[in-house]
Parts: structure tokens; C-alpha cells; sequence
């Protein structure tokens, strides 16, 4: 092993490290407003676009997000970094609706029925009755989703932006050194996701301890 190679190259990791952030950040922000729109869509049973939002669901989780970066780059020329975001977000928020779904569905009927009888707007008994409880059964799966989310940015080199994955592709290029930018990699993306695997973790506690107090 190479190390002055790797410590040389620590500011091109540190700088792709942010890079990648900034994707993960803009695509899980889009797939959380996608999701919870399209769950609360098929929750209610809107007529026509439950339809398309199932479409939706089914062609995202069934395509690859390679798929999805070469038909938006190649095909539609849109910029790396949009397209990027579109792709992450277009995975994204299909898992997400799933998440906030199964949240939306585990509320009880007779406290929507219970709200309705108190004279709640639908409006209201989203906001008051329906969303609290539900975030609070979707925060695993949509911590999950959020994970599952940062480690497919790996894939956006493809489109020669300059993730961690490019750069690590770039020293193996130039240096001829795998094994030292492959571990640099492993280094990097454990620096990035094991603080926020941890927050999520104690987000979730903190969420079942305030609903159920243990």
C-alpha cells in the first residue's frame, strides 16, 4: 500500500465526499415531496391519478437508476448534475410513497372516523390526524430509503460527474494504484454514511420513545 498516494489524496476525497452530500441532499429533499404527495394520492383514491401515480411507482422501482441517468443524459441531453438529481429523485421518491404508505395505512379508521364527527376539514384531519401518526411508522422505511438513496449516488460517475466513485476511478487511471483508491472509497463512503446511519438510528428512538415511552 501506497500510503502518501492516499494521503495526497484526501482533498480530492473530502471535496467529492461534499459533492455527493449535495446530490444525496437535493435528490432525498425532491423524494420526500414526491413520496408523501403520491402516497397521500393513492391514499385517498384520487380519481385518474391514482392510476398514473401506480404507473409511476411500478416503472421507477422497476428500472435501474443506470437506466434512468443514460435516458435522461444521452437521451433527453439534459446537464449531468439535473439529470443526477432527476434520476435520484424519480428512485426516490417511488420508495418513499411506499414508506409514507404503509404509514398512512396503519392509522386507525375510527380516529379519522372520530376526527370527521368532531367536524375536521380533510384538510385538518391530514395535518392533525393523519400525518403525525403516520410519520412516526414510516421514520424506519424512510431512513432506509434515505441510506438506500446516498449509496446510489455510486452511480452518477457514469455521467462523469465527480463523485467519490470518479474520483477513485480517476487515481486508478492515473497512479495505477486500486488498491489504495479502493480503499480511500470504502474510507470515504463510511465517513459519510456512518454519522447519519447513526442520526437515523437515534431519530427512530427518539420517535418510538415518544409514542410509546419505551
Amino acid at each position: 500500500m501506497d500510503y502518501e498516494i492516499m494521503i495526497n489524496s484526501i482533498p480530492a476525497y473530502a471535496n467529492a465526499a461534499v459533492y455527493t452530500l449535495y446530490l444525496a441532499f437535493c435528490g432525498i429533499v425532491l423524494s420526500l415531496i414526491i413520496g408523501l404527495s403520491c402516497s397521500l394520492i393513492l391514499y385517498f383514491r384520487v380519481r385518474y391519478l391514482s392510476v398514473f401515480i401506480k404507473s409511476y411507482i411500478e416503472l421507477s422501482r422497476n428500472t435501474p437508476l443506470l437506466i434512468q441517468l443514460f435516458f435522461l443524459h444521452f437521451g433527453l441531453k439534459m446537464e449531468a448534475h439535473i439529470c443526477a438529481v432527476i434520476a435520484l429523485a424519480f428512485l426516490g421518491g417511488s420508495y418513499m410513497a411506499e414508506a409514507f404508505r404503509g404509514g398512512l395505512e396503519a392509522v386507525e379508521k375510527i380516529q379519522i372516523e372520530s376526527a370527521l364527527s368532531l367536524g375536521l376539514s380533510k384538510f385538518q384531519l391530514v395535518i392533525y390526524v393523519i400525518l403525525p401518526q403516520a410519520l412516526i411508522v414510516s421514520v424506519p422505511s424512510i431512513g432506509a430509503n434515505m441510506i438506500f438513496l446516498l449509496k446510489e449516488t455510486s452511480v452518477v460517475s457514469i455521467i462523469a460527474l465527480s463523485d467519490l466513485v470518479a474520483i477513485a476511478k480517476d487515481i486508478i487511471s492515473v497512479y495505477y494504484a486500486t488498491n489504495e483508491a479502493l480503499t480511500m472509497l470504502v474510507i470515504s463512503y463510511l465517513i459519510v454514511l456512518l454519522p447519519i446511519s447513526l442520526a437515523i438510528w437515534f431519530l427512530e428512538r427518539k420517535v418510538k420513545y415518544a409514542a410509546f415511552g419505551n
